[in-house]
């Protein structure tokens, strides 16, 4: 699989860029703040629906723009297939696949793989749960384009149910009449919320143990001196959900853990007005031997698991059959001379590799190839990207 072209409309910096692209090594080289990790989080985006640098899509629209446009063209096994995406900065986006729409924007996941190495992977290590859970979705809706349909739904139920919550205390003291209503309605989302909560459950399991393995071996191959690594998955409905062996009955399983802790800390909830249950508070535990990773990991062990999850991540999609676009974001100049190599040594023989770097000496010279500079340019209309040279293009004229 590959990209073989990008354009961007409106897209951060970039009011307009188009890159045509082949399946071989491409470094973009630029200052910080120039513009080209947008291009590498553009096709993120299509691969996910979700930029790995914000919560949110009203950043990604060019300001002053009512929209962002992106428009990819990917090629897997001779099949081409071209995704447009509108980003608006209000209301809902829009997508086309080879220009016809699509129902839903998450009817073109599946079209593009690609696994993305950020400065940012050290917060899957070191921050907050809600980086390790965004992780796990986002590669199983890379395996499983159908999960985003559950993940949708949850969150929708989420919304409502913890809207209900934050009113519930105070309308249960008015009145009894007001105290069944809110208990009837907690009835009806506790149900909805247990049901769709243990399909991504069941999709999260699914992926966080296929990628154990995989995870183990890559940091073994990082760190050969450290201690074993591995990953596991927490929910914050217990410890019962290890137990699930997984298979058909899963989602069944799971179903009746999350009705039955729902209604255990009902309660709870009403007094504090907030979803205490739910995989919106689990967590993916990352432990080195017996410790965790969080709080106990040297700086490079940290490096060294966070590259082993994205690699695990590589491991898992060419699994699948399909070999994933490679994307390294400015990687190159956080890790040492020893990482750098074995990240070099890992995706050398990557269908396609898109390389960034402020510097371009910071680049393994196993990984060389097509380089590309952009810049900034600054007139009447503003400050804005651009692609300022180009190696092949000038080799292709000459």
């Amino acid at each position: 699989m590959f990209v073989r072209d990008l354009a961007l409309t409106d897209y951060r910096s970039w009011d307009t860029v188009h890159l045509e692209l082949r399946p071989e090594p491409t470094i973009l080289v630029g200052r910080n703040g120039f513009g080209k990790t947008n291009l590498l989080e553009s096709l993120f985006y299509v691969a996910t629906l979700r930029s790995h640098r914000v919560s949110s899509d009203a950043p990604l629209v060019r300001t002053g723009a009512a929209a962002a446009r992106i428009r990819t063209t990917v090629e897997n096994d001779g099949r081409e297939l071209t995704v447009e995406l509108t980003i608006r900065e209000k209301g809902a986006n829009k997508a086309t696949l080879n220009t016809a729409p699509v129902r839903r924007t998450r009817d073109v996941l599946g079209v593009l793989r690609t696994v993305l190495f950020a400065p940012e992977d050290l917060a899957l290590v070191r921050g907050e749960p809600g980086e390790r859970r965004r992780f796990v979705d986002e590669i199983t809706v890379q395996l499983r384009p159908i999960a985003a349909a559950a993940r949708t739904d949850y969150e929708r139920v989420l919304r409502q149910r913890s809207a209900l919550l934050k009113t519930a205390g105070s309308a249960m003291r008015r009145s009894s009449a007001e105290a069944d209503s809110v208990m009837s309605t907690l009835d009806v989302w506790d149900e909805q919320l247990a049901q769709f909560g243990a399909e991504v459950t069941a999709d999260r399991l699914a992926v966080v143990r296929a990628l154990n393995p995989l995870v183990e071996q890559a940091y073994a191959s990082i760190a050969p001196h450290s201690r074993r690594a591995g990953i596991a998955y927490r929910s914050a409905a217990g410890p019962d959900l290890d137990e699930i062996a997984g298979g058909a009955e899963t989602v069944a399983d799971i179903r009746e853990i999350l009705g039955d802790r729902l209604r255990e800390v009902r309660s709870r909830e009403i007094d504090r007005g907030v979803c205490l249950i739910g995989p919106h508070r689990d967590d993916l535990y990352l432990h080195l031997g017996e410790e965790p990773a969080k709080g106990f990991a040297s700086h490079g062990e940290s490096w060294s698991m966070a590259l082993a999850l994205r690699l695990a991540c590589v491991e898992i999609l060419r699994a699948d059959g399909v070999e994933p676009v490679i994307m390294l974001d400015d990687v190159f100049a956080e890790l040492d001379v020893a990482r750098r190599e074995k990240l070099a040594e890992f995706t050398a023989d990557a269908e396609q590799l898109l390389i960034t770097a402020a510097v371009g000496a910071d680049i393994p010279q196993v990984l060389s190839g097509r380089r590309i500079s952009v810049g900034v340019v600054e007139d009447d209309a503003g400050r804005r990207s651009a692609i300022i040279g180009d190696e092949r293009a000038s080799e292709e004229a000459g």
